[in-house]
């Protein structure tokens, strides 16, 4: 019962939110949930069930409750298996369906963590992500365990990589005040995090693991990846993916030379309106890499996708990867099928590696 009233609390808040202030569903919304659900694609169906795996360097707290299984502090890395479900509102059901997307987030609870020798889990990671190999993802700034397992299963749905995905949490304090403590808590995790991307290399091949980060994520990835080129420089990944990178735009133009020989591609998607890294850019001073608008002429190598075309799918505009149905569609092609920015519906070329993603036109 403990572990439901936290989200019982966030669901009653979603049902506010939906109903207005007395609780009641507007007409026009009620009448436009059907189509709203057939709309949906396939992969944006409501979630019962996600599992996956994860690496993570975060201590264990000696409770119970899944949701409070690991805190925030360093530790040594451990491994194991995140299963999430989707809050059961019995008759208030419907109400998930018509729901925002950035709203959903909040129907979700961590049912269990079960830990795992690591060479275990990445033999079952093995066998279920079969000949496309597995995509590690890494989680940004103001995240606990419990908000990364609920965000990391949203992308698996959002960018269809059941079986493949592999979710590295660093240990992040997840209170919003904690930046600053975040950035060196990243740092100190990247050793770890370049030895996942390496044994992930050497058990699926050349070519065949794809690293995605998220945001502060982003900026860890990039510098384990230096990392990584440093001490197997023949190594060879395949995709690699920023996604609103809040990493220093000078930083990541001086780094990218030594990163891009290891990544079959490299991929960086923007936007205008970022709060986050608007914020951010404040914080330190320069443009965040993240931010349409750069100069990213200069990137060589580089494939930019411009997401400022798309409406906005949340409060903050940084969520995007979970929240948006249009930009989930084009990671699975990308992560699925290895098809460039060219190849891809809907992207719109704007110079030699800038592209702009427009939402379909409807009839």
């Amino acid at each position: 019962m403990k572990t439901l009233l936290p989200a019982v609390a966030r669901s009653i808040s979603v049902i506010l939110c939906l109903g207005g202030p007395f609780g009641v569903i507007p007409a026009p919304l009620a009448a436009q949930s059907e189509a709203q659900s057939e709309a949906q694609s396939e992969t944006q169906s409501e979630i019962e069930v996600a599992e996956f795996p994860y690496v993570t360097l975060r201590n264990r707290t000696g409770s119970d409750d899944p949701a409070e299984f690991y805190a925030g502090e360093r530790s040594d890395p451990k491994a194991g298996r995140c299963r999430v479900e989707e809050l059961d509102l019995g008759v208030l059901a419907p109400l998930a369906g018509v729901a925002p997307n950035f709203l959903r987030e909040e129907l979700l609870r961590v049912q269990a963590i079960e830990e795992a020798p690591t060479g275990a889990i990445l033999d079952q990671l093995e066998a279920t992500a079969g000949a496309q190999g597995p995509a590690l993802y890494v989680h940004g700034y103001y995240i606990s365990f419990e908000k990364g397992c609920r965000r990391a299963a949203l992308l698996q749905q959002n960018a269809d990589l059941e079986g493949r995905l592999l979710w590295f949490s660093w240990p992040s304090d997840g209170a919003a005040a904690y930046y600053t403590h975040d950035e060196v808590d990243l740092y100190w995790s990247l050793p770890d995090l370049a030895d996942t991307i390496i044994e992930l290399q050497e058990r699926f091949g050349p070519g065949e693991v794809a690293v995605m980060g998220h945001s502060l994520g982003a900026r860890g990835v990039v510098l384990a990846l230096a990392e990584v080129a440093n001490r197997h420089p023949d190594i060879r990944l395949g995709q690699v993916v920023l996604l609103a990178p809040d990493m220093d735009f000078g930083i990541f133009e001086r780094i990218l030379p030594r990163i891009r020989p290891i990544a079959e591609n490299l991929t960086i998607y923007v936007t205008s309106g970022d709060r986050p890294l608007a914020l951010s850019a404040q914080v330190h001073g320069y443009p965040r890499l993240g931010e349409a608008g750069n100069p990213v002429s200069r990137l060589t190598g580089v494939e930019v996708i411009d997401l400022s075309d798309l409406p906005s799918e949340g409060p903050t505009g940084h969520l995007y990867h979970i929240y948006s149905q249009i930009v989930g569609a084009d990671l699975s092609r990308l992560l699925r099928s290895g098809e460039g920015a060219s190849e891809r519906p809907g992207l719109v070329a704007q110079s030699k590696n800038l592209w702009r993603l427009r939402p379909e036109k409807r009839e």
